[in-house]
């Protein structure tokens, strides 16, 4: 395997909100090689990241405020914010492979949330480019993902980060041969909400989105997709920090997990308005016996488009995901190529 550090992105900043109609920032950026590790470890970046919890499993509450660490007027429109493309040891630059892009919850980073998914193994193993960013910091220290207007940019200012994460995929691309037909987002509660804002803003290039604890835009207007996209939407009947049946963050409502899938099996085309059970259950939770988790799908979608939700029965924010979880989550991205 190899791991390039990539020192600097610029990114582009918006005082707009979170509107989807950001450009793509501009990347700047030198990559450097990191000589081979015998076996699949992390490399720090060039600027070290504490590794966190994946996020609290108190509810988010937290007040807005007034000012973010980062830059925050349109004079300033650039933050160092490095991150770490792994690169199996089966790449060819001569064979087109995936992209897979996790993102962390709020307070999380790019190292806790890989520390809890471990998708890194399954990279080296099925051979695919992969990439773990950070979101900057708010005012309390804490690390987020500008998504939806639920989640959870609290700072009055407005972080651009779908033209950020939108220049790392570029970037990628730019530098290896990624497959343009299968590039993937996943993320966990706040990443989760941020994988539905790129598929909102970036259907023409994101294949599918896996969202655990996460959840679309409440109001399906503020999300236009211009072509379909595969979407998992994966959650704990038994959280209390994301409802599995819908709630607001600080005034602003976010669908039930449900309700998140029906809306973007509309999106997609899918005859189908209400999913239907596809038989048989998956064990993907370890502290609860027996397959907790219950699959449902929409019939009616496009060809090789699929939309999917998975209810882990009795679960929290944050499941003790098994060894089945990962794989099984990227089987599903796997799966579901840009059709063409």
């Amino acid at each position: 395997m190899r791991f390039v550090r990539v020192p600097v992105i610029a990114v582009a900043l918006a005082l707009a909100g979170c509107s989807s109609d950001g450009g793509a920032g501009a990347v700047s950026a030198s990559v450097t090689s990191v000589t081979p590790a015998p076996t699949v470890t992390p490399v720090a970046l060039t600027s070290p990241v504490a590794v966190t919890s994946p996020v609290t499993e108190a509810p988010v509450t937290e007040a807005p405020v007034t000012t973010l660490e980062a830059a925050t007027t349109t004079d300033d429109l650039t933050a160092d914010r490095p991150f770490k493309v792994f690169v199996p040891t089966s790449y060819d630059e001569a064979t087109a492979v995936p992209l897979v892009v996790l993102l962390h919850g709020y307070s999380a980073s790019g190292d806790g949330q890989e520390a809890y998914f471990q998708l890194q193994p399954l990279a080296e193993e099925r051979g695919f480019l992969y990439v773990h960013p950070d979101g900057l910091k708010d005012p309390t220290g804490n690390q987020f993902w500008n998504a939806t207007d639920a989640c959870c940019q609290f700072a009055s200012a407005r972080v651009d980060d779908s033209a950020y994460l939108m220049s790392v995929i570029d970037h990628v691309e730019a530098t290896y041969n990624v497959d343009p037909r299968r590039i993937f987002v996943l993320g966990h509660s706040n990443g989760g909400f941020m994988s539905y804002r790129m598929a909102c803003d970036h259907a023409d290039k994101i294949a599918a989105i896996a969202s655990l604890a996460g959840a679309t835009f409440a109001d399906p207007a503020a999300c236009r997709p211009s072509e379909p996209v595969s979407v998992l939407q994966i959650h704990g009947t038994a959280d209390k920090t994301i409802s599995y049946t819908g709630a607001s963050i600080a005034g602003h409502a976010y669908p039930a997990a449900a309700n998140t899938v029906a809306t973007w099996a509309a999106y997609d085309g899918c005859t189908a308005t209400a999913p239907i059970d596809a038989g048989g259950h998956l064990d993907l939770e370890g502290g609860i016996d027996g397959a907790e988790t219950s699959v449902a799908t929409f019939a009616g979608c496009p060809t090789g488009v699929d939309v999917e939700l998975w209810t882990m029965g009795g679960a929290p924010h944050i499941p003790s995901i098994n060894a089945a979880f990962a794989p099984d989550v990227i089987d599903f991205l796997l799966a579901h190529p840009k059709p063409g």
